[in-house]
């Protein structure tokens, strides 16, 4: 898409998981954890379709989908215990930090909009509190009463907008995202979105997007009328 054909946006909605950090191999590594057990294996393809679900559908999801001995609940229980151990290691992916001090600095409203609910949010984050306290609010959707539904609906990046002191138009609103679900999720929403998905995902998911990056890295702010960085 050409520089001109970007609107001009006025806030910023960030994505959590495998966009701001780098939990995504963690995902994979605790759903195989339980899946090889099995004989089977929790694929790229399947990750694919449920990037962005909350805990519970995730689970859902695999269980069908891979014919596990197990209820969704039991698999659900398990994965919550290795997300215990495994989510306090968690680091920013590159360019996420100066990003959003560039934007803070800037005084651009930014908000985060995380399909995790409280509990995993906070194992994720406890050792970056600095960095999410950057942002005006936080919109936990596996624990918020006003997410009904998870991504692909727009339900979370509507309530992030709304959240924000001067309620923007949707349209003024920029969505950041790594996964298929997150941007169907923002298109949805009337927004235009920013994907920075990881190297492995299929080409076929990346179409949507209003933009795609290797790395939160190449963003350039002044294309989305925002003031660019100083080097």
């Amino acid at each position: 898409m050409p520089v001109d054909a970007y609107n001009k946006i006025t806030h910023c909605i960030f994505d959590m998981d495998g966009l701001l950090l780098d939990t995504e191999h963690l995902y994979t590594k605790a759903f195989n954890r339980i899946t090889n057990r099995y004989g089977k294996e929790f694929t790229w393809e399947h990750k694919a379709h449920l990037m962005g679900f909350k805990t519970k559908d995730a689970a859902g999801y695999v269980v069908e989908e891979l014919a596990l001995p197990l209820t969704v609940e039991e698999f659900k229980r398990e994965i919550i215990g290795i997300y215990q151990e495994l989510f306090p290691h968690t680091s920013p992916m590159p360019g996420a930090v100066r990003l959003l001090k560039h934007l803070k600095e800037n005084n651009i409203p930014i908000a985060l909009a995380t399909s995790s609910d409280r509990e995993n949010y906070e194992l994720k984050t406890g050792h970056l509190r600095d960095l999410f306290e950057l942002f005006h609010h936080r919109v936990i959707g596996g624990s918020d009463p006003e997410i009904a539904h998870g991504k692909p609906e727009p339900d979370i990046f509507l309530t992030a907008a709304k959240r924000f002191r001067d309620n923007p138009d949707p349209s003024k609103c920029l969505v950041f995202e790594d996964a298929p679900n997150g941007v169907k999720a923002a298109l949805n929403a009337g927004m235009q979105v920013v994907m920075v998905p990881d190297p492995m995902l299929p080409k076929r998911y990346t179409s949507e997007a209003t933009l795609v990056l290797n790395s939160l890295e190449d963003f350039q702010p002044e294309k989305f009328g925002l003031s660019p960085y100083v080097t």
